[in-house]
């Protein structure tokens, strides 16, 4: 059996960021990212990474 891969649109990935954070605010949870720059920035690089990578494989 073959694998097939769904492509989902980046508007859906923003949209489930954006509900489950509106979800830990109205539950009163932390917040579930680093509170800090470096965290931020860490965030970031692994965001860039997965996207250069994806990029170099699809080459």
């Amino acid at each position: 059996m073959e694998s097939q891969a769904v492509a989902v649109p980046a508007w859906a990935g923003v949209l489930v960021a954006l509900v489950i954070g509106a979800l830990v605010r109205l539950l009163r949870l932390p917040i579930p990212a680093p509170p800090t720059l470096y965290g931020a920035l860490m965030v970031l690089g692994l965001t860039g990474g997965y996207l250069l990578m994806n990029w170099f494989l699809a080459r």
